[in-house]
């Protein structure tokens, strides 16, 4: 009776948050493009969840508050008066169905029996976000997680079965800028673990990528996320960072 009542008051608060933040808590998944004052009242809704829900089955993915968060009030800062936002997230991880490759069995040795290798491929976030020089800046994280299941005999003789799983996370950022911007070497080389790319033309493009060996899923996301973009400023003319 009393876990009835408390489930209902949770129940009830979350049907009063954000359309957007009930998404992400039923479905894991959003997908949407924002100007800048829209996002703050899902932003808001969301700060609000821990405060109010407590059953496990209704709570926020981590991914929200760690890198969607303050990935969006990084990107306002920086957008053009009447820019947006957009978002496409799919939270839901990379053991969800569709995102598994064909299983193979590896040669094993005793005392291991059997090993099951797969790989997912789990394209999780993209962002894309008007900029008030003029520039677009599209970021996308792919998280590619290879899984073994290892069958093995224990010294007692029992049958003992785990899952053991590694994740390459790959980061791109790309910069489209105006068109009839220039652009400039920077004096120093990137960081060994950024590669980039640049395309010259009428509207040049950057374009950065990093590769991030054992990442995981949240902690550590928006600082790799925010030295590509910085890497991607160092091509420009400061005076056309300025530009609004």
């Amino acid at each position: 009776m009393v876990w009835g009542v408390f489930y209902r008051k949770q129940k009830a608060a979350l049907a009063r948050f954000h359309p957007l933040h009930q998404a992400l808590v039923h479905e894991h998944r959003l997908s949407v493009t924002l100007p800048r004052d829209a996002w703050e009242p899902l932003i808001q809704s969301c700060a609000q969840h821990r405060a109010h829900i407590r059953r496990r089955k209704w709570a926020l993915p981590d991914e929200v508050p760690l890198v969607l968060v303050p990935l969006v009030r990084v990107l306002s800062r920086d957008l053009r008066r009447t820019g947006t936002i957009g978002v496409t997230a799919d939270l839901t991880g990379p053991e969800a169905a569709g995102k598994a490759g064909p299983q193979q069995s590896l040669q094993v040795r005793r005392p291991i029996r059997r090993v099951l290798q797969w790989y997912a491929f789990d394209p999780w976030l993209a962002v894309r976000a008007e900029l008030r020089d003029g520039s677009t800046l599209d970021i996308a994280v792919v998280d590619r997680v290879r899984f073994r299941k290892i069958t093995k005999t224990n010294p007692r003789g029992k049958i003992k079965t785990k899952t053991k799983s590694k994740t390459l996370r790959v980061i791109t950022v790309t910069r489209r800028l105006p068109k009839g911007a220039v652009l400039t070497r920077p004096a120093s080389p990137p960081p060994p673990w950024i590669r980039v790319r640049i395309k010259d033309g009428p509207r040049p493009v950057i374009r950065l990528r990093a590769r991030i060996p054992n990442a995981p899923r949240s902690s550590g996301l928006p600082n790799h996320i925010l030295h590509l973009s910085a890497e991607a400023f160092r091509w420009t003319a400061p005076q056309a960072r300025r530009a609004s």
